[in-house]
């Protein structure tokens, strides 16, 4: 009979009762209970695999602070785990005049290539995209098919045929025939340039493709109401299409940006001498240099335990300072990338 009342008290609250209790009278505050206990534990099953999962993730930093943050006399010791003794800007200062030479110009320039190639593969990408996307044309599928091909193909396989191609530059026998032999674009700048103007820049495939995926699910709308107010093919793509496809734009800039700006593919092969960090970096920081930098260490900074450790904490410290631009990015357009990655044709 308590039971009885307590249902009907329940009832008369407006809270849901199961059929089966009202049956078989069991006491609806164990069933309550019982499901209080099972989303417990599910929250703090679910808190726990995402703090492990950040665990791993930042693990490698975590160990790094106290090694590019603190004394390089403390590289080794045993009681600094987590935080150093004393903190130092030490290796900062050592990676900024061993590996950019006191000066912030790789740096910069490394910046304004990124942000150069990332612009030409946006304009190309975005017209080639929206070409596949709605332009019914001859052959369409076929070229679509060959966007897809160059995702799938790693570039090693295509390294040697494009190297022959830069190496003997030529347009139809026109250079040739002009000229009367062909041009050598190897080791120049603007051949990094011309690969992505052509479409075939670094990961330029998968940009295709995205601006192809989101183009595609435009509606058909858009262009009519373009036509009837009397724009032309070009209008309607700069005025109508193109404002509209901030998404992609947004997500192929940021990707764009950051695998240019640490390359060191294709810059070690086209444009070896420029003045790229990564690649400066990666020339600098190679093992057989370690001695090098254990005696500049020495010179400039009077560090006389020179070993491993220390040629280990100045190069993690110029990979700090190399990671200085991308971190910026991150922090200005994460929160519209996330928004945007569904969106974009990644996952449509």
């Amino acid at each position: 009979m308590a039971n009885n009342r307590e249902l009907d008290k329940m009832q008369v609250n407006n809270v849901y009762i199961p059929e089966k209790f009202k049956k078989a009278k069991i006491p609806w505050e164990g069933y309550r209970i019982k499901k209080e206990a099972m989303g417990l534990v599910q929250k703090v099953f679910f808190i726990s695999l995402v703090v492990g999962l950040c665990f791993i993730i930042l693990y490698p930093l975590l160990k790094l602070f106290p090694t590019v943050f603190g004394e390089m006399s403390d590289l080794g010791n045993p009681d600094v785990v987590w935080i150093p003794k004393e903190f130092s800007t030490v290796s900062f200062k050592a990676a900024f005049k061993i590996a950019m030479g006191g000066s912030i110009g790789s740096l910069v320039i490394s910046v304004l290539y990124a942000l150069s190639i990332t612009a030409i593969q946006i304009f190309m990408s975005a017209m080639a995209g929206y070409s596949i996307a709605r332009i019914n044309f001859r052959g369409r599928n076929i070229i679509f098919a060959l966007v897809v091909l160059t995702i799938l193909v790693p570039p090693q396989a295509l390294l040697i045929s494009q190297y022959l191609h830069f190496k003997q530059f030529d347009v139809l026998g026109l250079i040739t025939m002009f000229t009367g032999g062909t041009i050598d674009l190897i080791n120049k700048p603007y051949v990094l340039y011309l690969m992505a103007f052509l479409g075939f820049g670094l990961k330029q495939g998968l940009f295709i493709f995205i601006f192809r995926q989101f183009f595609i699910t435009m509606p058909n709308e858009f262009e009519e109401a373009a036509v009837i107010d009397g724009c032309g093919f070009y209008r309607t793509y700069f005025k109508i299409m193109l404002p509209n496809a901030m998404p992609p734009v947004m997500t192929v800039g940021v990707l764009s940006f950051v695998w240019n700006y640490g390359d060191v593919y294709y810059t070690n092969y086209f444009h070896p001498d420029g003045p790229y960090l990564s690649v400066i970096l990666q020339r600098m920081f190679d093992p057989t240099r370690r001695e090098a930098i254990n005696d500049a260490l020495f010179k400039h900074f009077d560090i006389f335990l020179t070993n491993q450790m220390t040629f280990d904490a100045t190069k993690q410290a110029a990979l700090f300072i190399f990671l200085i631009p991308l971190l910026i990015i991150y922090f200005l357009a994460q929160r519209k990338l996330v928004e945007n990655l569904e969106r974009s044709g990644i996952v449509g």
